[in-house]
C-alpha cells in the first residue's frame, strides 16, 4: 500500500509518499511544489499540476491531508484552504480516497505528543522511516507524517474490525478501493 501525504499551502506544497510492507514504512519520495506566479490562481495551477505529476509518477493508493487550522489568522486558514481544495481535487481527480488529518492528531500520531514543535517531529520522520537525514523541507517531513498518521489509523482501523473503509479526521466513512 502506498500513501500519499499532503501538506497544504498556496506558496510551498509538500508532499511525501510511503509504502506499508508488513508492519514496516518505507519512504518512497517526497518533494515541494513552490509556485513561482505572484497570481494567486496561477499557483493554484501549478500546485494541481505538481501534485498531479507526483500522483502519476509514484501511483499512490490513498492519501491524506492536513485539515485548516484557523488559529489566530484567519487570512491564512483561507489561503490554506484554497491551497488544500486544490489537493483534494488532484487526489479525488487521480480516484484516490483521500482522509484529512487535523495538525494536533498528526503531531500526536508520530512524536505522541499533540503539542511537538517542528523539529520533534521533523526528527520523528526521519526515525520512523529510517532516514539518514531529515527532510528537505519542512513541508516535505509534514506531509511525511502525514502520511505516516494515515498508514497509523489505517492500522488501528483494521484492528477494531473497521477494514474496507476509513474515518475522515471529522468521523465520516470514505469507502476504500
Amino acid at each position: 500500500m502506498r500513501i500519499l501525504g499532503i501538506d497544504p499551502g498556496t506558496r510551498n506544497v509538500g508532499y511525501g509518499i510511503i509504502e506499508e510492507r508488513g508492519s514496516q514504512l518505507l519512504y518512497v519520495a517526497s518533494g515541494t511544489v513552490v509556485t513561482r506566479s505572484g497570481e494567486l490562481a496561477q499557483r493554484l495551477v501549478e500546485i494541481y499540476n505538481g501534485l498531479k505529476g507526483a500522483i502519476q509518477l509514484y501511483q499512490p493508493d490513498e492519501a491524506g491531508v492536513e485539515t485548516v487550522f484557523a488559529g489566530t489568522n484567519i487570512k491564512t486558514a483561507i489561503a490554506i484552504g484554497e491551497g488544500r481544495g486544490v489537493a483534494l481535487l488532484a487526489a479525488a481527480e487521480a480516484g484516490l480516497p483521500v482522509c484529512g488529518y487535523e495538525p494536533t492528531l498528526i503531531k500526536k500520531a508520530v512524536t505522541s505528543s499533540g503539542r511537538a514543535g517542528k523539529e520533534q517531529v521533523q526528527e520523528m520522520v526521519r526515525v520512523l522511516l529510517a532516514l539518514r537525514e531529515l527532510p528537505d523541507t519542512d513541508h516535505e517531513a509534514d506531509a511525511l507524517a502525514i502520511a505516516i498518521t494515515h498508514s497509523r489509523r489505517r492500522g488501528v482501523e483494521s484492528m477494531v474490525g473497521m477494514s474496507g473503509s476509513a474515518r475522515t479526521s471529522r468521523g465520516r466513512k470514505v469507502r476504500r478501493k
